[in-house]
């Protein structure tokens, strides 16, 4: 390792969807010659080792998971639980605080990321270490919700239905049931008797710098805005593409997908946290089966079920034997994606599921689960870049229908539809823009830059 290679230590949110892209970054720093601590749920090691490309300079350390009453034993990521018990996944997180600090006085990295646990800037300062707080959460959302500026206001409904003062992109709105429901998270604990706005706001205020995944090209006037806000740095590592995994599409979605021509397949993947109600998971179903192609649906058992057998629709599986297959565990999907027979995606709108989407050749359709970052990133995919069509939904109650689903599905795969044109040209072009060799190479070499100039 040369004199300028860092020491990095990573603490992402026990989240697969954070510890992931964590590892994913983990990778294109380690590739630069830098050295990762990685700190990992014990049991949850197993599960992000395929994703670890360098295991000469990424090493996992594995936390031990305080029990905190309430939680199942044994419970260490959100996907260990229900959506509801997320908040004291992150009590016992904060729990985990000396042990961490034993960890970095040991280690001694010079710099670490986090998200959640906003009492790490305090930590690493009394140790001399940098902080840094990377965001799964996208720029665009950060700005819109959590800037200085919306600080300022009550955060009323009236007020999350605009963009705050000087916000850089003027179409991207809410709708009434999404500032609704965000106005309400004002209020939400989030671990340790901390309020969930507090701690992210905490974070952005006590951190060395400020980080999110992407690149100027898209994430650009958004971070800018913030480093205004702030008054710190804001960098941007590059869109962070996973690195092909070291592993193979296990043979029965192989198989499967072989089956169907190419570019004809229908998948449609929800994140490993959101649980559907009843009534829109069958609406969803039900949507897949109307558009006449074939479709694997990976979703999880909805609100009340114990199996994704009881919850289907009447005559449902019956119906769609040999052409549609819904599953609940755990896929691959970035194999999947890349499968030829693979035509649309239909997803929940995370910031790794969309770079995914979008390296990838198959048409995208946005279904946002009612999250700020999810919604924020479908109007950004659909009516800021138009690369994706969103699934219409209720103005008030947020509720799509069958119907609404398949036209959706059937308008980016429809050649001749103008709209589909349209989001298939655009697709197209940033596709190709994402994929060019160079962007990421340099981004990720600005990063690292960025990154030692912060030591200085």
């Amino acid at each position: 390792m040369d004199s300028s290679s860092l020491h990095i230590a990573m603490f992402p949110w026990f989240a697969m969807g954070h510890l992931t892209p964590y590892l994913h970054l983990s990778n294109k720093l380690a590739k630069r010659g830098h050295r990762i601590s990685f700190f990992v749920p014990r049991r949850t090691q197993s599960k992000l080792e395929q994703f670890n490309l360098f295991p000469d300079l990424i090493t996992f350390f594995p936390i031990n998971v305080p029990h905190v009453e309430g939680l199942p034993h044994g419970a260490e990521t959100t996907s260990d639980v229900s959506f509801s018990l997320g908040p004291l996944i992150m009590t016992a997180m904060d729990r985990t605080e000396r042990d961490i600090e034993l960890l970095l006085l040991d280690l001694k990295p010079q710099i670490v990321f986090f998200d959640f646990t906003y009492w790490l800037p305090n930590l690493t300062r009394r140790l001399g270490i940098k902080s840094f707080q990377y965001s799964i959460i996208g720029p665009a959302t950060v700005s819109y919700v959590r800037s200085p500026q919306r600080m300022r206001q009550n955060m009323t409904e009236s007020d999350l239905m605009q963009p705050p003062p000087g916000y850089p992109v003027s179409s991207i709105k809410l709708h009434a049931h999404e500032a609704k429901f965000l106005a309400s998270k004002r209020n939400c604990e989030f671990g340790s008797g901390v309020l969930f706005y507090d701690r992210l706001n905490n974070g952005l205020m006590l951190s060395d710098a400020i980080g999110f995944k992407g690149c100027r090209e898209i994430e650009g006037p958004y971070v800018d805005y913030l480093a205004e806000q702030f008054g710190k740095s804001v960098l941007l590592s590059g869109p962070i593409i996973p690195e092909p995994p070291n592993t193979v599409l296990e043979e029965k979605w192989r198989a499967w997908l072989g089956s169907f021509k190419d570019d004809s397949v229908v998948f449609c993947a929800l994140g490993s946290e959101w649980k559907l109600p009843h009534g829109q998971f069958q609406e969803l179903l039900l949507g897949l089966e109307l558009t006449g192609l074939p479709f694997l649906a990976v979703v999880k058992v909805p609100i009340g079920f114990e199996t994704i057998e009881a919850a289907l629709p009447e005559g449902f599986k019956e119906r769609v034997e040999g052409r549609g297959i819904v599953h609940s565990g755990w896929i691959q999907q970035q194999l999947i994606l890349e499968h030829s027979s693979v035509g649309c995606f239909i997803t929940h709108c995370g910031a790794g599921s969309l770079t995914e989407a979008l390296v990838n050749k198959c048409q995208i359709v946005l279904l946002p689960q009612l999250d700020g970052d999810h919604i924020i990133n479908a109007r950004m995919m659909g009516s800021h870049f138009k690369v994706g069509v969103e699934v219409e939904k209720g103005e008030e109650d947020g509720l799509f229908t069958k119907e609404s689903v398949s036209k959706a599905v059937k308008t980016v795969m429809d050649e001749e539809n103008v709209v589909g044109r349209e989001v298939r040209e655009n697709h197209a072009k940033l596709r190709n823009f994402l994929v060019s060799h160079d962007l990421e190479y340099i981004c990720v070499d600005n990063f690292c830059e960025k990154l030692e100039d912060l030591l200085k």
